[in-house]
């Protein structure tokens, strides 16, 4: 084995053999501003600035009269608040999408992470409801921790 593999193998055993605790950076970026968090937590969990890009932030915001199908409308002070708020504190897609998805739920990496199985064990499921409760199975879901619980 060459140096540079030994070296390679080495820190990618000390990379997976280090977990994250709640000390090190947070893996998504939590809501930290209080309006937002309060706005959107009145309905559900304020869920992490950093798991939908700036475009999807800038779709749901626009469409808060149909808010998946209620009325989360807000007056606009508030609206353009949370609006420039989520858009500031996320990243944009290097190309966007012609609909950016507005659901977590429907992004790839989330169907992956996730398994079309568990889509079904939610929605039947007491204690889970429906996919989009994090909280459910990952208790650090709010403050952007992911761990499975």
């Amino acid at each position: 084995m060459t140096t540079r593999r030994i070296l390679l193998a080495t820190a990618l055993g000390v990379a997976l053999a280090t977990p994250l605790s709640a000390d090190d950076n947070e893996r998504v970026r939590p809501v930290t501003d209080p309006l937002t968090r309060a706005e959107c937590s009145a309905c559900h969990m304020a869920y992490p600035v950093g798991l939908l890009r700036s475009q999807s932030w800038e779709r749901i915001m626009g469409t808060l009269s149909d808010h998946f199908g209620e009325d989360a409308s807000l007056d606009p002070a508030s609206t353009e608040a949370i609006r420039a708020w989520l858009v500031n504190n996320s990243r944009p897609y290097a190309k966007p999408p012609a609909e950016p998805p507005m659901r977590i739920s429907e992004l790839r990496w989330f169907k992956r992470e996730h398994g079309s199985r568990l889509f079904t064990v939610a929605r039947v499921s007491k204690g889970i409801g429906s996919i989009s409760n994090c909280q459910a199975c990952h208790r650090g879901a709010e403050q952007g921790l992911f761990e499975d619980d």
